[in-house]
């Protein structure tokens, strides 16, 4: 918008007669001389606003601001009525601004606009809706329990409660807020509905769902009554095939948008997603997220509309799911309306144009009312035409407005702000033009004089429409004083400006064409004559292209003498420097060029358009274009793929022939894997390097064919009794060739000529286990697998020689015996079973008390497992004062044998709990005595057999050990650092509680007492392990 502070009526530089002033009769009373207004401008405007119904805040502010001279009046209106603020007291203007206060949902619901008016004109703002928010709680009735099988795949649903807008964000709770469930690839929140999935159930899933619900226009979240999910256990987990659940719909994205879609599915094992655009590469600008589960396309394009798809896919089989991304636009301008001013009775046309699609339809506003005209062509210009104009463009996306100002003006010539130029320079033999430009409504007749002779066009000379003057060819002759003379019917004025002619500059040194090798340098010679009086600059395109000298600094560089020459060096060159260079040599007054070629020759540029064809099962066609040469003829071609295996791994391609010719646009790419995507690109070669890769081809998957490669690592035996275990180490993904990949497993007994045959479907299996009652045990069994797939069967692997399980052992160790060692130890031994299948045996211990709860008894329990050389094992961590029974069982491979007799124990009382207490501590000579008190057992605890009393370093876990059935020892003093004595009861039931001594050997400046020493003490330490010596 033009901001008109010129005076309107350009009626000063004369003064009017009477008579004159008879011509303005008819002109707006508010255009007088010192007139600086203009029209509003919008600065602010109205904005969909969403009013939560919650909201503390009981008021909706409207914004509405204009930049005006005079100031502007604003007014409001509500679905195309005007507001009268007298007849609904909740409105009040701010200003521009429209308060809503204590807003009313059925009455202040619609959309507002917003008029500005002045002297000059009115113009409307865009619309904008006023909605009220909400988000309702979810129900309170109980959600139901969720049962799910192990390996399966869940839904568990959101049912969001009414809301607006429909924009809401989810996340689950587990268990408790706010504790959120993390997403990977194997759980899935749609955005869409708020619904959970999860691809294949397991037991860390056990738990209390609830759908968190947030909506940001409104600042409120609410959470849903919990779901329980309860996993069934399944001791083998079945697989299943890809299932979509969450299928993105048809969509419809505008030009510049953000757009997510959405793709998940349920299966065992967990499907990986592929995506792809049908009739194309997928957009550059697209990124897939939310382990493959969402693909996002940022800054939509024309170009990105077609059909997407999400293909889902595990060892059991792959689904895919199909729409279409419609991409259209908001109105946008692509020829707009600006604020300008106009000669009275002048010829002018307004117009404005806007693409979007669907294409918008535009219509007319004049001060805020509709217009009835079209096409704004307006013929003989009046003051009524003047105003406020605006260009309104919509389509079901929106609507946008163009605002301008039309000043329709009237006054005599004035040159008062542009006059002639007092001095101009022309070039001998050059042009030079002399502008003559008054201001005059309506337009001025112009004519030219030098000094007192009145010019006329000629073949040298020429007076343009726009009263400009062109001399051609001029020479010192033309110097002088020039005037340009300008007349209306409301006056008329001139302007004067001087010629002065200088000497024209040439080119004495032009530029000569370079030829070099890309990281060379090249220079261009560039030197030019001219008139003294005036500087000189030289400036550098390259095809048509100013040289930015600080930007592109590393490359260019000029000669730094300066002065007549120009020197161009351009260092390091790259490919993207060859092209014509022009010299132009310019002063204030005229220029002149020269240009040169620099060619720089390299390794070749990437070949175009690669695209695959005749499509095999082990071999494709390759097609491509050549890329750019670079000046040296390229002399061969490599091709390279990669495959959905390798990912970012590029690896050059077996071609036929072998070597690809420099002139070949073809090659066929030999020794693919089958049923495998691939895609390809192909790099350049020539004298001078290898250029850079090509754009990959677009994916594509090479024809089925039948397995050639066998499993490996046939093994097995062992087992349940009755049973064969066949073991093998699956085939890699990429030598599955086909769909229905699967395992054939043969096997019969090495005395047996016809072969037993199993079919596993499973692509991962890794083992097979053939269960037959009549299957002799530790028989020899000859085995081997082959793979197939839906084209066929491929070869067997290797035979393999393993035995069917062995039966249990029979027997039961027999005199098995045990004896307590303590109230927590035992030892137990028995005589072996004398069979050579027997690995080892089991210890099993039960406390027996029928005073104990089963889950006690059952805490209390243990087992012990020894190999077949022993037959004897030491129990720890037994209940004190405990009846025990105690079983042994022979073992192997196939299981366990029948039990032993049951033999009972019982163990020691406990160990005295208190420990002794330390009564003195005398020093005796070299020696120290250290006496305590005797230890009383508790009626649950073992009798004192006596004391245990360790002597050691402190910080040591080791010493020397003393038992002794006195209360009191006499101990060495240490000769230096302190030492610690612990002292515990001893019993049968094992060792009491410690009470610990610390003596200091440090030596004293001052004697000790003769007697007496002082001790610290510490009661109940935490438990030490010792490494002992007796004395």
């Amino acid at each position: 918008m033009l901001h008109f502070t010129v005076l309107l009526l350009c009626l000063l530089s004369l003064t009017l007669t009477s008579t004159d002033a008879s011509v303005f009769r008819g002109e707006p009373g508010f255009y007088s001389d010192d007139a600086t207004g203009y029209g509003p401008v919008f600065e602010d405007q109205p904005v969909d606003t969403i009013y939560p119904e919650e909201s503390p805040e009981a008021k909706i502010t409207m914004s509405c601001r204009a930049r005006a001279n005079p100031p502007a009046t604003y007014t409001w209106r509500l679905n195309s009525r005007n507001i009268d603020q007298d007849e609904d007291n909740h409105y009040t203007l701010v200003g521009g601004n429209l308060v809503i206060s204590n807003p009313i949902k059925n009455k202040h619901v619609g959309k507002y606009t917003c008029k500005a008016t002045n002297d000059y004109g009115t113009v409307v703002s865009r619309e904008a809706a006023v909605q009220f928010g909400y988000l309702d709680f979810f129900s309170s009735e109980e959600r139901e329990a969720v049962y799910v099988k192990e390996g399966q795949g869940a839904v568990l649903l959101c049912a969001p409660p009414p809301h607006y807008p429909d924009e809401l964000s989810f996340r689950w709770i587990l268990n408790e807020f706010p504790v959120f469930i993390p997403l990977d690839k194997r759980r899935f929140i749609s955005q869409t509905t708020g619904n959970l999935f999860i691809s294949k159930v397991d037991s860390s899933d056990s738990g209390n769902y609830s759908c968190f619900v947030s909506s940001a226009s409104i600042a409120k979240s609410v959470f849903s009554k919990f779901i329980p999910l309860v996993p069934l256990i399944k001791r083998i987990l079945e697989k299943y095939p890809a299932d979509i659940k969450v299928k993105f719909p048809d969509t419809f994205a505008l030009v510049g948008q953000n757009i997510t879609l959405e793709c998940f599915a349920l299966g065992n094992p967990i499907p990986q997603i592929r995506w792809r655009k049908m009739d194309g590469e997928l957009p550059a600008n697209h990124e897939v997220s939310m382990a493959g589960a969402h693909l996002q396309l940022y800054h939509v394009q024309y170009e990105d509309e077609g059909t997407y798809e999400c293909e889902a896919l595990n060892s059991k089989g792959k689904d895919w799911h199909r729409a279409r991304v419609s991409v259209e636009a908001f109105p946008e301008w692509t020829e707009s309306i600006s604020s300008t001013e106009r000669d009275i009775s002048s010829d002018y046309t307004m117009s404005c144009e806007a693409s979007g699609k669907p294409k918008p339809h535009v219509h007319w506003l004049k001060n805020g009312y509709p217009y009835d005209k079209h096409d704004l062509k307006f013929r003989g210009l009046t003051f009524e035409d003047s105003g406020m104009y605006q260009c309104r463009a919509e389509n079901r996306h929106g609507v946008i407005y163009a605002d301008a100002e039309l000043r329709v003006i009237a006054c005599a010539p004035t040159f008062e702000h542009n006059p002639v130029k007092r001095r101009i320079l022309g070039a001998k033999n050059g042009r030079v033009v002399l502008e003559c430009r008054p201001k005059a409504a309506p337009k001025a007749s112009l004519s030219w004089s030098k000094g007192s002779e009145l010019l006329f066009n000629s073949s040298r000379m020429l007076i343009w429409e726009d009263g400009s003057l062109e001399i051609l060819n001029v020479t010192r002759a033309d110097e002088g004083r020039y005037t340009c003379f300008a007349e209306n019917d409301r006056g008329k004025a001139n302007s004067t400006g001087f010629l002065s002619i200088t000497e024209a500059t040439k080119i004495t040194l032009a530029p000569s064409n370079a030829d070099v090798t890309a990281g060379e340098s090249a220079s261009m010679q560039c030197a030019a004559s001219h008139d003294s009086t005036l500087d000189i600059t030289f400036v550098w395109t390259m095809d048509g292209r100013s040289i930015d000298f600080d930007r592109d600094g590393a490359h260019y560089e000029r000669n730094p003498n300066g002065g007549s020459s120009g020197e161009l060096i351009i260092k390091n060159t790259q490919l993207n420097h060859s092209g014509r260079y022009t010299c132009t040599a310019q002063t204030p007054v005229d220029n002149v060029s020269a240009s040169a070629d620099l060619v720089v020759r390299g390794p070749p540029g990437p070949p175009g358009g690669v695209r695959v064809e005749e499509i095999r099962n082990k071999s494709v066609r390759l097609i491509w274009s050549s890329g750019a040469d670079n000046h040296s003829p390229i002399s061969k071609y490599t091709v390279q793929c990669r495959d959905w295996f390798s990912q970012e791994d590029w690896r050059d391609a077996t071609t036929s022939p072998p070597d690809v010719e420099g002139n070949a646009e073809t090659a066929t790419v030999v020794d693919l894997f089958p049923w495998t995507e691939y895609e390809f690109r192909v790099i350049a070669t020539n004298t001078l390097g290898t250029g850079d890769p090509s754009s990959p081809s677009p994916k594509v998957t090479t024809l089925e064919a039948v397995p050639v490669v066998a499993p490996s690592d046939i093994g097995g035996g062992g087992g349940t009794s009755k049973e064969l275990t066949i073991t093998w180490t699956p085939v890699q993904p990429q030598y599955y060739y086909g769909r229905n990949f699967g395992y054939i497993i043969a096997f019969k007994p090495h005395d047996v000529y016809e072969w037993m045959k199993v079919t596993v479907a499973d692509p991962e299996a890794k083992h097979y286990v053939h269960k037959d009652s009549s299957i002799p045990a530790s028989t020899e069994f000859q085995v081997k697998v082959k793979a197939f797939n839906i084209k066929g069967e491929g070869p067997y692997s290797l035979t393999a020689v393993i035995y069917s399980a062995q039966d249990v052992p029979s027997e039961a160790p027999a005199s098995v015996e045990a004896r307590a060692l303590s109230a927590t130890e035992a030892i137990v031994w028995w005589l072996p079973v004398i069979q050579h299948t027997v690995e080892g045996y089991q210890v099993s211990t039960t406390v027996c008390g029928y005073w104990m709860k089963v889950e006690d008894r059952e805490a209390s329990s243990q087992r012990v497992v020894v190999s077949s050389r022993e037959n004897q094992t030491r129990l720890e961590n037994m209940r004190p004062n405990s009846p025990y029974l105690i079983e042994v069982r022979a073992y192997n491979a196939a299981g366990y044998g029948p039990p032993s007799h049951h033999f009972q124990i019982y163990t020691k009382k406990a160990p005295p709990s208190r420990p002794p207490k330390i009564i003195s501590k005398k020093l005796k000579g070299t020696s120290v005595n250290i006496a305590w008190e005797h230890v009383e057992p508790l009626a649950n605890e073992s009798t004192i057999d006596g004391y245990k009393v360790l002597y050691r370093k402190a910080g040591l876990s080791t010493g020397l050990l003393y038992t002794t059935r006195k209360r009191s020892i006499d101990l060495p003093m240490p000769r230096d650092g302190d030492c610690v004595v612990e002292v515990r009861a001893h019993s049968e039931g094992g060792d009491g509680a410690v009470a610990q001594v610390r003596i200091s050997g440090k030596h004293q400046s001052k004697p000790l007492h003769p007697s007496y020493m002082t001790v610290d003490s510490t009661k109940d330490p935490p438990p030490i392990l010792y490494d002992c010596r007796l004395h």
